[in-house]
């Protein structure tokens, strides 16, 4: 394609004309570097390898500045598709967290599946068993202008989840969903997967040492490549438009958990074979970038050059090489392996799990080989359509993107105290940011492979017990509030960290881990690469100051995530929000505790002051139409005290639940407890604080709500006093209302009945 010697104009027309996202100057810097003008295909591979999605151009610099990625339990950081962290001397957990939203936005039931679909993949290619997923979702408002293209939007993306997830046979445990006007022409569909796998059994996804002198096959796996996806991490690389909507859809790949499902047996099968013959290979699944991304990728991180050959590839149809190189088809690996073992591995897929009749055209085909030299190289029709510098390519380019505070004139609101707290109670019981997800998880096969301990709905984290005559277990939860981010990204970063390890903690399991999954909008304007650089900075400040349990002053690792840039529409940018997810430990599973109340009698005590902390509340939003500016701040040393209060006290066996606190405060906290409960509570909150009452209850300052077993107080406050805490005795847990008093005076009194009505409605009124 014509690069050297047209004027900037004509070069742009040119580019544009093509389908090519890349500016005028990147495609100079390519020809400058090739010493010639690139061919189409060469552009198309560039055009995908130094997107935003790809390449992470923009926010590189700010991820090396400040997350910390390292640790005494960190088996394998942020290098590859997943990160690892050590269980035991013997297992460990492969984690991965990516999005899926612009093509959730277009087509939300294939841009959801395949975002679950991706993700699977992601963690199954580093030799693990995928055990557990999680589903962090934001969606626009449900009541506003845009209510029906919302609805359908949240309904499509449950679908696909449930519908792509079931099918797979891998248990959702673990998710949350927000729902803001911000998100009105952009929903954030996160997704999260988890595997097992023993120390010794991992696989990287990278050309295996000596695979370049030995001349290592480049094996292609799965469904025959088509168009599907074409261009896919470009159009996630820039913003929505409703004008190109149809275009868009193009770039949305199709899903097949069923194939999926037969490639995972037969990858187990592969695994099993390369540990008998005691050899290394390469296996990295096909995303973001098709064949040229996992291809390169996998070559370039172990020093070599590659050729392939696209006459090789199984395909669906007539397609140029482009196409070929770049179409996101799904249900793909790619297999660098010794050329000795390409007829077992071929034989494997093709004939002993029969994927041709699986799927009409899939199949394994060998399409290339590894090389010692430096060049990526690929053919078609006998004619090479790309030949560029391997690490040129998967080197991307930097940009040191302009940043700018984000002026919002945020005030702290003058609210009368309400005359009526039940009905205040009855309306945010009833919000659809903090009513039951039933309505969501209820689709979801949380069963399936029957290592769930832990249910979505039943606790704050989900836990599973994946491996057969062990004890431990995994919890995971996620978080994030984008409406702390609008008040302070900084703060907005730093509460979805202490959250997310809050979650972990209130079923007993110690935070071992974390991932993000950065959302925001254009990083090319200022004032969102401000927000999203502040988030950073809230989050890693969190990592490094709630340090890994058992080894002070260690941050806790960050060893997954993604960035996504262009969360915007004409409309504007979402908020910012960084999505955390958080793994924890849970040593032994017969101690994990849930959210429930359970004994009659027993006390409850609150863990954390309240302070006047209100803004992005649920209270000032859903009750008063205000955002607020007091956002909730993390006091570093009292958050760590917190959490480890809880963990050691569930250790110890003398918590019988426990919730954290978040959406809706202490008040929404307490009657949450008795939800899913035969119980109600009867608590004074006299000694809380002298703030007031509507205040003290729907703070959102971070804590605790805890039953204590009858009889243990004096030892549970003895773990807190350790930690320099002083835990307030709120009551105990009742046959009767959810009764809260303040002073001798009572401030609600609700029937369990009608909160639960309300608080099971909310949700369900939301997406009907």
């Amino acid at each position: 394609m014509k690069v050297i010697g047209l004027a900037d104009s004509e070069l742009e027309s040119s580019l544009r004309k093509a389908g090519i996202g890349m500016s005028v100057s990147e495609a100079r810097s390519i020809a400058s570097i090739l010493g010639r003008d690139p061919t189409l295909a060469e552009l198309f591979c560039y055009d995908a390898m130094w997107s935003e999605h790809c390449s992470y151009k923009s926010s590189r610099a700010v991820l090396r500045e400040f997350l910390p990625t390292e640790g005494p339990n960190v088996v394998l950081g942020p290098v590859e598709d997943s990160g690892i962290v050590s269980i035991d001397d013997e297992w460990c957990v492969v984690i991965s967290h990516e999005s899926h939203n612009h093509p959730s936005q277009i087509l939300p039931n294939e841009g959801a599946a395949t975002g679950i679909g991706g993700i699977v993949r992601d963690v199954n290619c580093m030799g693990a068993r995928v055990v557990a997923t999680a589903d962090p979702l934001r969606f626009g408002d449900p009541y506003g202008r845009e209510s029906s293209r919302v609805r359908w939007v949240a309904e499509g993306v449950v679908d696909g989840i449930w519908q792509y997830g079931n099918a797979l046979g891998v248990p959702v445990i673990a998710g949350d969903v927000v729902f803001s006007r911000c998100f009105d022409y952009n929903c954030l569909v996160n997704v999260v997967a988890i595997g097992v796998v023993r120390r010794d059994e991992i696989i990287r996804s990278r050309a295996p040492p000596g695979s370049g002198e030995k001349g290592y096959d480049v094996i292609l796996v799965g469904k025959p490549t088509d168009s599907s996806g074409f261009g896919g991490v470009v159009f996630a690389s820039d913003t929505l438009r409703e004008e190109e909507e149809e275009t868009n859809r193009g770039a949305v790949q199709i899903p097949d958990p069923f194939l999926k499902n037969v490639l995972f047996k037969a990858n187990e099968d592969l695994f099993r074979l390369v540990r008998e013959e005691g050899v290394e290979i390469g296996f990295k699944d096909l995303g973001g970038g098709g064949l040229t991304c996992a291809s390169s990728e996998m070559g370039a991180a172990g020093g070599y050059g590659m050729e392939i050959d696209l006459d090789r590839l199984h395909v669906a149809g007539e397609f140029p090489p482009e196409v070929l190189c770049i179409a996101e088809t799904q249900e793909r690996f790619l297999i660098i392996a010794p050329r000795e073992l390409s007829e077992r591995i071929l034989r494997i897929y093709n004939v002993d799990w029969d994927l041709p009749n699986v799927y009409e055209g899939a199949r394994a085909s060998v399409i290339g080989r590894m090389t010692t030299h430096d060049r990526y190289i690929v053919r078609h029709r006998g004619e090479e359509v790309v030949n560029v510098p391997i690490k040129h390519l998967t080197g991307g380019i930097r940009y040191e993107r302009a940043w700018r505070p984000r002026i919002r004139n945020l005030l702290e609101p003058d609210v009368k105290m309400p005359e009526d707290l039940n009905s205040v109670m009855l309306d945010l019981l009833s919000s659809p940011n903090i009513a039951s997800r039933e309505h969501i998880y209820r689709y979801y096969d949380t069963e399936v492979q029957g290592n769930t301990v832990i249910r979505p709905g039943e606790a704050d984290a989900g836990l599973i017990a994946p491996i057969r005559g062990k004890d431990f277990g995994i919890a995971l939860s996620v978080d994030s509030n984008p409406f702390y981010g609008r008040i302070s990204p900084y703060w907005g970063g730093a509460t979805a960290v202490a959250e997310a390890m809050r979650n972990v903690a209130a079923i007993g399991a110690t935070p071992s881990t974390l991932t993000d999954c950065l959302n925001f909008g254009n990083p090319e304007k200022p004032e969102a690469f401000w927000e999203f650089r502040e988030s950073v900075r809230g989050l890693a400040d969190a990592a490094r100051n709630l340090w890994l349990k058992g080894y002070p002053g260690q941050p806790v690792p960050i060893v997954s995530g993604n960035v996504s840039f262009y969360n915007e529409s004409p409309e504007g940018a979402v908020d910012p929000s960084p999505v955390i997810a958080c793994v924890g430990v849970m040593k032994d599973i017969n101690k994990a505790i849930t959210m429930p109340l359970k004994e009659c009698g027993d006390v409850l005590y609150l863990l954390g002051p309240r302070f006047d902390e209100l803004g992005g509340s649920e209270y000032y939003r859903v009750i008063w139409g205000v955002t607020g500016a007091n956002v909730p701040v993390v006091r570093f040393p009292l958050e760590r005290s917190m959490i480890y209060t809880v963990i050691d006290a569930v250790d110890r066996e003398i918590l019988r639940a426990a919730h954290d606190i978040s959406n809706g405060g202490m008040a929404v906290t307490a009657a949450e407890m008795c939800m899913l409960s035969d119980h109600g509570i009867s608590i004074d909150i006299s000694g809380v604080g002298d703030m007031r009452s509507d205040r003290l209850l729907f703070s959102e300052s971070s804590g605790f709500i805890v039953e204590v077993v009858d009889g243990a107080e004096q030892e549970f406050v003895s773990i807190a006093s350790s930690y320099n805490l002083n835990p307030v005795r709120l009551g105990r847990v009742s046959t009767g209302s959810i009764e809260i008093v303040r002073d001798g005076k009572v401030l609600v009194r609700l029937d369990p009945e009608d909160a639960r009505d309300a608080w099971s409605s909310g949700l369900r009124e939301a997406m009907r």
